[in-house]
């Protein structure tokens, strides 16, 4: 390993917590300040870039295919890196946040892969940061345990051979890490969480026969996956491992990312390992680049919006032909439900709409899927399992029947749903609920049944925001305002009043909430995240 250069990074504003000096070492914390020095600038360029590509929807209404990587698309010789041992098999992945019960818990699931994740599921406290390292480190070399104060029931990992390999998901390129500066300026929270992970695993992780590996978030164009593929040239470089050892899978959550899968896989080739695709973030992500579209870029309810819609069967249809032409993994989308402890019912529905969407992911090409819950992993498993058999993939099948066009991935207005009144009232109590749990340091909710992150809280807040300023009028005859929409959230607020009681509703972060979400819902600046003002009080 090469020697550190000297470090001048500042831990700011962040309470001492147990344990963190097995985490911020100084040689980490040079690690962490020299990938700072070394990519933060093309960073910052890369987001300016962004804004300029975000005027040009505005001002064109339309995306395209890039003429300018025309080459790269229909140069058919080039293949990603071949999948390591341990990313052979990704049928089953079940995400979540890396709290100390969640990583045993996710280790002993049954899934292949368990996406760790420091970013949407996720809130950016500094306890949730460093802690989070210190449960990997400690799960790595089997020195987790945990006890329910509340129940009192132990948890212990199961034999290393029955644990699910870790795909560590870092923040995205837009947030920066406030507790971590040098010279006075924020380090990215991407390069953080992948920095101390990396340094303390990476040759851990070699040694337990797997490797340092990685999802990669909101990527919105094959430049941005290309500084991730320059970082991990560089720390594989100064930790002295051997280049390739890196694997990445990007999530396609961004509408413009959707036009450049190839090229994104060709920046990564040497480290990718494949595309996963992101319903909610991309939804959001519509919504946020067209969202002065007018009328056809319009979303109905976003339950209503299901992976059969016109335009959501055209980006997964080209994912998966996109992936098998170049030997990587398809990784298909989030079943979200969590089951009910009371309600078989509920249970039932749920659990049918769970399997046939992952019937219908196992039988379109994909080589995985994502849960967000232990009780569904063996129903994706049985999906997947009817269609690979002994396969651990079906990277076989090249879908060369697919052809998409540059249209079909924006054509909102082939679905036939429209928004409701209940589609509103729903997204406010989702943000609301969503933001509240957030503030205290949650990123993974159980709302109404379903695990919502941060991607669903946006996607909630941004057809708020675009119903309004598209004039939408609802089934029963209202037309979306300002004035309605803070109507919905005082009733709501008076609703979880009552629901929780005068006592814990007063101990939350109810009415910061509250009026976080019309703050970013009614705003005529659109934020970009959510997560932006939302962090500036995060306290913690």
């Amino acid at each position: 390993m090469s020697a550190p250069a000297p470090s001048s990074l500042a831990i700011v504003d962040a309470e001492p917590l147990p344990r963190q000096e097995e985490v911020l070492t100084d040689a980490a914390l040079a690690f962490v300040a020299e990938l700072h020095r070394r990519f933060t600038p093309r960073r910052d360029e890369l987001l300016a870039r962004r804004a300029e590509r975000r005027a040009e929807i505005a001002r064109t209404s339309t995306l395209d295919f890039l003429p300018e990587t025309a080459a790269v698309r229909a140069d058919d010789s080039w293949k990603v890196a071949p999948a390591p041992a341990a990313l052979q098999d990704r049928r089953v992945e079940i995400t979540g946040p890396t709290d100390r019960k969640m990583t045993i818990n996710a280790l002993n699931s049954g899934a292949k892969v368990w996406l760790a994740d420091f970013e949407d599921a996720s809130a950016p406290t500094w306890e949730n940061v460093v802690l989070g390292q210190l449960n990997l480190i400690d799960a790595y070399s089997r020195t987790i345990d945990f006890t329910d104060e509340r129940t009192g029931k132990s948890y212990a990992l199961r034999p290393d051979e029955e644990l699910a390999t870790v795909v560590m998901r870092p923040r995205g390129w837009h947030l920066d890490e406030r507790h971590l500066q040098v010279d006075g300026r924020p380090v990215p929270g991407a390069l953080v969480d992948f920095g101390l992970y990396f340094f303390h695993n990476a040759q851990r992780l070699l040694d337990l026969g797997k490797g340092p590996y990685f999802y990669l978030p909101k990527t919105e164009s094959h430049l941005e996956a290309r500084l991730w593929n320059e970082v991990f040239v560089f720390a594989q470089d100064h930790v002295g491992i051997p280049q390739g050892t890196v694997r990445a899978t990007v999530l396609i959550e961004t509408i413009t990312a959707a036009y450049e899968m190839e090229e994104i896989l060709y920046e990564l080739r040497d480290h990718a390992s494949g595309l996963n695709a992101g319903r909610w973030d991309y939804l959001f992500s519509i919504v946020k680049n067209f969202r002065d579209g007018g009328e056809k870029f319009v979303l109905p309810d976003r339950n209503a919006v299901t992976m059969t819609a016109p335009f959501m069967r055209a980006y997964t249809e080209l994912l998966v032909r996109t992936c098998h032409k170049r030997g990587a993994h398809a990784i298909g989308g989030m079943a979200a439900f969590i089951p009910s402890r009371r309600d078989a019912e509920v249970n039932k529905v749920a659990f049918e709409k769970v399997r046939a969407d992952k019937d219908r992911e196992a039988g379109d090409g994909f080589d995985g899927s994502w849960v967000a819950h232990p009780d569904l992993v063996p129903i994706a498993m049985e999906s997947f399992d009817k269609v690979l058999g002994d396969k651990p993939h079906q990277k076989d099948r090249l879908r060369e029947d697919v052809d998409v066009k540059a249209a079909d991935l924006i054509a909102i207005d082939s679905l036939d749903a429209k928004p409701t009144y209940a589609g509103l009232v729903n997204a406010v109590q989702v943000g609301i609920r969503y933001i509240e749990a957030w503030l205290r340091g949650l990123g993974a909710v159980a709302i109404f049944n379903l695990m919502e992150d941060a991607a669903t809280a946006e996607i909630s807040r941004s057809q708020i925001w675009q119903w309004i300023n598209a004039g939408v009028v609802l089934d029963n005859g209202e037309q979306v305002t300002a004035d309605l929409a803070r109507k919905v959230a005082a009733e709501e607020l008076a609703n979880i009043r009552a629901e929780i009681g005068d006592e814990a509703f007063a101990a939350g972060n109810w009415q910061q909430a509250h009026d976080l979400l019309l703050t970013v819902s009614l705003d005529e600046d659109y934020a970009d995240f959510l997560t932006l003002p939302a962090y500036e009080q995060l306290k913690g």
